[in-house]
């Protein structure tokens, strides 16, 4: 599943591999980074905010299974699965996180990986209105 990403992310998706963790923090969009297994390897401030997750809390553990269950879906997991067993992937789509405290935040949900890192990075917007 390949479409075109939401507009003005692939800059970031691109460049994400070199940003610092406090150049990750002050994007106003959410960041994770997860490992080809969907383990987080990075969380950024705005998705720590956003989800009510502590960071120490998300990195190590597993996005699908341990962070964000509601992402266990064809169109979430499913896509990244089929991307890391690709080695290419680069797909926008809305979502909307229901979290385990009963909020539900619609969102536009980019995933791009990166061919020189072998992981993904998923970057959580807002949607526009």
């Amino acid at each position: 599943m390949q479409t075109t990403a939401t507009k003005g992310t692939d800059d970031v998706l691109t460049r994400a591999d070199v940003l610092t963790e406090d150049e990750l923090d002050t994007l106003p969009m959410g960041m994770i980074q997860l490992d080809r297994n969907g383990t987080v390897l990075k969380f950024n401030q705005a998705e720590s905010t956003l989800a009510h997750v502590d960071k120490k809390d998300a990195i190590g553990k597993s996005f699908f299974d341990e962070v964000a269950p509601c992402t266990k879906v064809q169109q979430f997991h499913g896509a990244f699965v089929q991307g890391v067993q690709q080695r290419t992937l680069h797909t926008s789509f809305p979502y909307q996180f229901r979290f385990r405290d009963g909020r539900q935040k619609n969102v536009n949900i980019s995933m791009f990986y990166s061919a020189s890192t072998e992981t993904v990075w998923v970057l959580v917007q807002r949607p526009q209105s």
